[in-house]
């Protein structure tokens, strides 16, 4: 299944072209733009030191921990038994797609803190109740699931939160929506991987038009699961690669 959102940023982001837009499938790490839209809104004081531990509380009850294996970002893991600023987890969370990180800020985050970031955003579909790898959740029907319309609306969501966009500009997987572009391009994105799914979310500035939104989701044998080597990424790519040449197109539409 490939679903397809592509909007204009301006006003209310009505899509131009959609595909699939409201099917679902496994959120893998884009729900971690919802973690830090409730962060950031929650008030939460991102200076102050948190321990970075490996265990937290399942949503149904006991306990779990992450598996460094699964995670695509060493350094969190490095800093285990420390006290570190919120900040960093968050800004790891982000550029590296931290798994432990952000269990870590979901652990200074009320949960239902992150159903409002979705709520706000207009999202009919999507939402993160667990935190990441939490399977015994996963196995009572506990999933995490977006669209890829939901998505497009999540990022649109944070237009008046610039601090945020700039953050997710600097995320190291310059693969999936951002190899479509050509390089130099500005993108804010969070992409997301999990052997069976590959997703990425953008919002895309050209130099010669107004900026947009993109948000692509694939589910199927295709997604390897690998951080930057998935066969899927290059099928994101492309398609990023074909909003890309018809860009002037969205304004007028």
């Amino acid at each position: 299944m490939l679903s397809v959102v592509v909007a204009p940023w301006a006003g209310e982001a009505e899509p131009v072209f959609v595909r699939a837009p409201d099917e679902l499938h496994d959120a893998a790490s884009t729900m971690k733009v919802a973690v830090l839209a409730a962060l950031a809104r929650g008030g939460a004081d991102l200076d102050a030191e948190v321990p970075v531990v490996n265990r937290f509380e399942s949503v149904v009850g006991g306990e779990f921990g992450n598996d460094p294996d699964w995670d695509s970002d060493p350094l969190p893991w490095e800093l285990l038994g420390t006290h570190v600023p919120l900040r960093l987890l968050a800004e790891r969370m982000i550029t590296h797609s931290s798994n432990l990180a952000t269990n870590l800020c979901l652990a200074r985050v009320d949960r239902a803190a992150v159903a409002e970031a979705w709520r706000r955003a207009g999202a009919t579909r999507s939402a993160s109740p667990r935190g990441i790898e939490d399977y015994a959740a996963r196995d009572a029907g506990v999933h995490n699931l977006v669209s890829a319309r939901d998505l497009v609306r999540l990022l649109h969501s944070l237009g008046g939160e610039p601090e945020l966009l700039a953050l997710l500009e600097r995320n190291a997987f310059r693969v999936d929506l951002a190899a479509g572009l050509p390089p130099g391009t500005r993108i804010a994105f969070k992409n997301g991987w999990v052997p069976g799914a590959r997703h990425s979310v953008g919002l895309v500035h050209p130099q010669d038009c107004p900026p947009y939104l993109i948000a692509v989701c694939y589910s199927g044998p295709l997604a390897s699961g690998e951080d930057r080597t998935d066969p899927a990424a290059r099928l994101l790519a492309r398609v990023s690669a074909a909003v890309w040449q018809r860009r002037h197109e969205l304004a007028d539409a």
